[in-house]
């Protein structure tokens, strides 16, 4: 293995730090001033790893050597802040429609873009591409800075809902496209991949989720989910039953995030809520020893719980105030159990992401910084020389998948490109990382210190994110994998010698 288990101390160069004033910002190291006038820094916090109790940065004329265990405990609160309100098809097709998409967003064109076939592409797609610069790394022009998106109150007996990035007739075009790939017995898994990689329709949504996570296999019955079901009724009732007697500190881990989790969504403050996501990550917990519960887990819980809640509900979910105990108790039960296996299955492909010393997110954070010193070198280096640290902001990034830098109906729409992309947590989400980085390069580089980069960076403001901005995104993110992906002596895990 390249990434050893067992943390070493890396440096932190000489700076001054800031007081806050208002108090305590959670997942920010808390930082005081001493009052000789030197930067003393302090962090407080709880992990589930056996770390000290305190840890903090000290400016003196040496950097002292901190441990990324210290680092991690010092931001443990990071998951009290609350959210602001594909397959292997060929390259240049998939290329092409994102920056049809792209320039529709952009000129809000009123026609839809063409579509997009097999075979050699057209004169007219050859210099489309071309004109966005589709040889190049940063070719893409940037992103729109006033690029929002609307979820409207939403009728699974109205007409197909899909993604705003798309105009009406493209719509329909889209819905028939899925009707008729979900129609074949069995299910062509590689072109509902490749339907999916641009954002699935709402009607369909709560399926092809299943069928992408690999929880309803292509081909069979919905036997096999009924199955599933009533194997984790007998999960509940052989651990949970007892949990104050076996492992309870881990249950009480997650009592005490459960309630913490996404407090502006009402939905997540019902009492019956919070105890069907303890029951969920108690189970997973127990059924995953190597690893057990991480915070930043319960986040990972509330995608699949949106969806698959959306299919009962007329409104938005993600906004109206929706009373979950109104639903039929078999349907509670159904919407618990469907969570819990695609849960997993999320979680299985990046397991080492929580393992003892994180060492999934210690490659993670070397890679990105690899990464954006390749494809932005003047961001990378005004980040560095103002003293920031890619692991100051970017831990949570891994950890949470995004969960808290997006509002929640933005996240359901990367999770589509996610599930569909090969390896779309594990792998393409750094990509994902890189070009959420360079989307706010104008913002970044007007900031000339480390406070106000560093603030900034944890609070970029996304509350009026929607389906164009994450698909703006995700092309941009494919073109960076796209470019390194053939390349991998660019971004090599053996390359990393040392932890964090």
């Amino acid at each position: 293995m390249c990434a050893k288990r067992h943390p070493q101390s890396f440096q932190t160069s000489n700076s001054s730090f800031w007081r806050q004033t208002g108090g305590a910002i959670p997942g920010r190291v808390n930082l005081t001033q001493s009052s000789g006038g030197g930067g003393a820094h302090s962090a407080t916090g709880s992990s589930r790893h056996s770390a000290p109790h305190s840890a903090g940065f000290s400016s003196s004329s040496s950097a002292a050597a901190h441990s990324f265990n210290n680092f991690q405990e010092s931001v443990s609160d990071a998951w009290d802040i609350e959210e602001p309100l594909t397959p292997p098809v060929k390259k240049g097709e998939r290329v092409l429609e994102s920056v049809h998409r792209q320039q529709h967003h952009q000129q809000q064109r009123a026609t839809p873009p063409r579509p997009v076939g097999g075979g050699q592409l057209s004169a007219e797609d050859k210099r489309v591409i071309n004109s966005a610069g589709g040889s190049t790394v940063n070719a893409l022009p940037p992103f729109s800075q006033n690029a929002t998106g609307s979820v409207g109150n939403r009728s699974h007996n109205s007409k197909c809902e899909t993604t705003s990035v798309y105009p009406p007739s493209s719509d329909q075009s889209r819905c028939a496209k899925f009707d008729k790939v979900l129609d074949q017995v069995p299910i062509n898994m590689t072109e509902l991949e490749s339907l999916s990689w641009s954002g699935v329709p709402q009607k369909y949504r709560t399926k092809v989720w299943k069928l992408l996570c690999g929880y309803l296999p292509a081909g069979k019955s919905e036997q096999v989910i009924q199955r599933k079901r009533e194997e984790y009724a007998g999960y509940l009732s052989q651990y949970f039953d007892n949990k104050e007697e076996i492992h309870k500190d881990t249950f009480r881990q997650i009592s005490i995030d459960v309630p913490r989790m996404s407090p502006l969504v009402s939905l997540f403050q019902q009492k019956c809520v919070q105890e069907m996501v303890e029951r969920i990550l108690y189970i997973w917990s127990i059924r995953h020893p190597a690893s057990g519960y991480v915070q930043g887990i319960n986040d990972l819980v509330t995608p699949f719980l949106m969806v698959f809640l959306q299919d009962f509900v007329d409104t938005d979910v993600t906004r109206s105030n929706f009373q979950f105990d109104s639903l039929e108790e078999k349907v509670r039960k159904e919407i618990e159990a469907d969570s819990f296996w695609c849960m997993t299955k999320v979680l299985d492909g990046i397991q080492d992401n929580y393992t003892f010393a994180q060492p999934g997110i210690q490659i993670k954070i070397r890679q990105l910084e690899e990464l954006l010193k390749r494809v932005d070198s003047d961001l990378h280096n005004h980040i560095v020389q103002n003293d920031v640290q890619y692991l100051q902001f970017s831990f949570r990034w891994m950890n949470n998948l995004l969960l808290r830098e997006l509002p929640l109906r933005a996240t359901i729409r990367l999770w589509d490109t996610y599930l569909a992309e090969k390896d779309g947590f594990s792998k393409f989400h750094l990509y994902v990382c890189a070009a959420f980085l360079i989307r706010w390069k104008q913002d970044l580089s007007q900031r000339n210190d480390f406070q106000s980069i560093l603030l900034f960076i944890q609070n970029v403001p996304t509350a009026k994110w929607g389906d164009s901005d994450i698909s703006l995104l995700v092309a941009e993110a494919y073109r960076l994998k796209y470019t390194f992906a053939d390349a991998p002596n660019h971004l090599p895990e053996c390359r990393i010698k040392t932890t964090l």
